[in-house]
């Protein structure tokens, strides 16, 4: 992909990972409640779901009391109700069950355990109404949370300057993207459909032990401190563990997508078990860092649940002595217990839950570094439009040096080419061609010097406005998925009269008219069906639409047969009148008519001419054209 090679300029280096802001988990949380509505009616039915459970297990136990034991009905317990409710202050307006009501109640006690246990039932369907409600309204605020997430890293890694998409190479944030958002979301998923249910089914129950028997449950309480420090230290050990199997997971997926993607260079060469092996060693690796987790997870549940029964045992004992030689009564004791067990079965999933969202963090972490990695420069609101090219572009003083370089790609290049001029820079590989004509777009900048425009600085104006003044074609020919059509007409939104115009002019309208459905054949990825020549001339015939006044060709027929290249060569030569031309080549064909030759060498212009004035009086020159130009 051009350019071969990404230079650096100014800008910093990002680093192997930034350190994550208080709490990169925390930070998307939070981003939930962009969607209020929806998060506000998710607290509201899981605080219903809690509140059903509290008032079925406060109000039960003791009317079940009166009926079984006292043998009392629901007229009599309603009637002591309003008894007790007419001694409450008059500012709550004497609040009362009217006695129509009570005059309906059953008299008989098991009419009344049966109306009981109906009202039981009614609020047991609405508290798993309130359930499915929360976990409905809180999965969709999470997938849509997670959907702006995943926008927001693709924007991110499409304004990120190049340099720093092609250090790590593009499996990196796509694994970001796609992988880490998918733990994200699972971990987000976790926090609000599990998390906030069972801790307000916890805490509701937890609230009537503490009306029933405080006692009994401040003991059980005391033991809080023990369960959170070994939560805590499980879960520093499996976040530090899927961190590292997040960054073998990356690893993985770029050994297979280079792999796959040069699958025709590893048949050729019969490294079939070369590349099998290479997978399989980090595939393995991956393996050993999910065992981590693993071990971990699996500790957790088992020492919780262990440490909570040694707990309730030393309740026994202690609550036991204090019924058998203190006279405490045994009821309250055996109630408290029953709901300490339904808040203990309620909360006993959160060591499970504080697992899922400690292994979300290194997923949150890495999403949250690609967020804020700087954007590439030139891209402010308020920078100006350039104008349309017509003068000169011009390098002063332009030096590059590669990331790791002890040497720069590029010396204190100055030269200028004229509007309306075919210029081609040529030189032995590695000298700086292409380093030096991709600081025309902007896709990086110089470590020094300036690229200027008519005049006008590059850097000092928008950088959308420079690239659509500029059409690029280049060896290795970008398709993408979709029909011919899209990929000529691609960022243009132009019509199909258009599009069939400039394939006219690129000399592909007739072979693209010959396929069975013409503009409309879908084509495969990297435009798998088509020749070389052909791949190429969809190409040009896409830069032909961009009228593009700055026209960069690098070694744009390079690749193809001599018939495509003529075919090619006419179609650029054609086009490329009144434009200014920067052409990178290795034939002869190529340069040998252009305007200007600028010969490189060790990054620094060692000489400029016509073909003729350089075959008189530079020795590199006339060295590439008995080599290369195979002349």
């Amino acid at each position: 992909m051009w350019p071969a090679r990404i230079a650096l300029g100014p800008h910093p280096v990002l680093p192997h990972s930034l350190p994550p802001s208080s709490d990169p988990f925390w930070h998307f949380a939070r981003g939930l409640f962009r969607h209020r509505g929806l998060t506000l009616a998710a607290l509201t039915f899981v605080i219903l779901s809690g509140a059903s459970l509290s008032v079925g297990l406060l109000g039960a136990a003791p009317v079940m009391n009166a009926i079984l034991g006292q043998a009392q009905n629901l007229q009599t317990l309603a009637g002591e109700v309003n008894a007790r409710l007419a001694g409450l202050p008059a500012w709550l307006g004497s609040p009362r069950i009217p006695d129509a009501w009570i005059a309906s109640l059953p008299t008989e006690p098991f009419a009344s355990l049966a109306w009981l246990m109906g009202g039981l039932c009614i609020v047991t369907v609405f508290g798993s109404f309130c359930a499915f409600m929360h976990a409905y309204c809180s999965l969709t605020v999470v997938n849509a949370e997670t959907t702006a997430v995943r926008r927001q890293a693709f924007h991110a890694v499409l304004r990120a300057p190049l340099w720093s998409v092609m250090l790590k190479g593009p499996s990196d944030p796509i694994s970001r993207i796609v992988n880490d958002s998918a733990m994200l979301a699972n971990g987000l998923n976790v926090l609000m459909s599990k998390a906030v249910l069972q801790v307000f089914k916890g805490a509701a129950a937890l609230a009537v032990a503490l009306a029933t028997e405080w006692r009994v449950t401040a003991a059980a309480l005391a033991v809080t401190p023990l369960l959170y420090t070994i939560i805590r230290k499980l879960g520093k050990r499996i976040r530090k563990a899927a961190s590292a199997a997040l960054q073998s997971q990356a690893g993985l997926y770029a050994a297979a997508a280079e792999s796959l993607g040069g699958l025709r260079v590893v048949k050729v060469h019969t490294t079939e078990r070369l590349e099998a092996g290479r997978f399989h060693r980090m595939n393995k690796q991956m393996l050993r860092e999910l065992n981590r987790v693993r071990t971990a997870r699996a500790l957790a549940s088992p020492l919780t649940e262990m440490l909570s029964i040694f707990v309730l045992c030393g309740l026994v004992l202690v609550a036991g002595h204090a019924i058998l030689f203190s006279g405490v009564e045994g009821e309250r004791f055996i109630l408290a217990l029953g709901f300490l067990g339904v808040a203990g079965a309620s909360l006993k999933p959160l060591t499970g839950i504080v697992n899922d969202i400690q292994a979300t963090q290194p997923a949150a972490a890495r999403l949250k570094e690609l967020l804020d990695a700087p954007s590439e420069p030139g891209r402010g609101p308020t920078l100006p439009r350039l104008t349309r090219h017509g003068s000169e572009v011009r390098f002063e003083g332009v030096s590059v040096r590669y990331p790791g370089a002890s040497d720069d790609a590029l010396r204190e290049v100055t030269l200028s080419v004229s509007h309306g001029t075919r210029t081609a820079f040529v030189g032995p590989n590695g000298s700086g061609k292409t380093t030096l004509l991709g600081l025309v777009p902007r896709l990086y900048d110089p470590s020094n010097g300036r690229v200027l425009i008519d005049g006008t600085d590059i850097s000092t104006v928008g950088v959308r406005s420079l690239r659509e003044q500029i059409g690029v074609v280049t060896q290795e020919t970008v398709l993408f998925r979709g029909t011919i059509l899209h990929n000529i007409a691609y960022g243009t939104g132009a019509s199909e009269e258009r599009v069939r115009e400039a394939a006219r002019l690129a000399r592909a309208h007739e072979f693209i008219e010959r396929l069975p459905l013409g503009y409309q054949t879908l084509l495969g990825e990297a435009g798998a069906g088509l020749s070389g020549g052909q791949r190429q001339r969809l190409s040009i015939a896409r830069a032909i639409l961009r009228n593009p006044a700055i026209l960069i060709l690098d070694e744009a027929t390079s690749m193809v047969d001599p018939e495509s290249e003529a075919a090619i060569g006419e179609a650029l030569g054609e086009f490329s009148k009144g434009r200014t031309t920067l052409i990178v080549a290795h034939r002869l064909s190529t340069v040998m008519d252009c305007d200007s030759i600028v010969v490189l060498d060790g990054g620094r212009v060692v000489d400029r001419g016509t073909h003729g004035e350089l075959l008189e009086r530079c020795e590199l020159y006339q060295r590439l054209v008995r080599s290369q130009f195979g002349a």
